[in-house]
């Protein structure tokens, strides 16, 4: 699995990051997305958002979601994070 990553304040890109894991290592899709997403966040030096509901139907209807300020328990540079699944 390769995700992709971006900060976004305003209308720019700030700053974008890929991680990819290797599926054969990892049992289920879920733990999957969750390595990656840590893994994206180490890179872009983020605290990690909280994934809710309307993120699971978002990602599973379009491959991307969306985290804003009020994703995350500490304050944040940016207005959004977005996640991206890359074939």
């Amino acid at each position: 699995m390769k995700l992709s990553g971006r900060l976004i304040r305003g209308t720019k890109t700030i700053n974008k990051a890929f991680f990819e894991v290797d599926e054969q290592e990892i049992t289920t899709f879920t733990d999957a997305l969750e390595e990656c997403l840590i893994g994206l966040c180490r890179q872009l030096s983020i605290p990690v958002p909280i994934w809710m509901k309307k993120n699971t139907h978002e990602f599973a209807k379009f491959r991307k979601t969306f985290f804003t300020k009020d994703h995350f328990t500490e304050d944040v540079d940016f207005d959004k994070f977005e996640i991206k699944l890359e074939q």
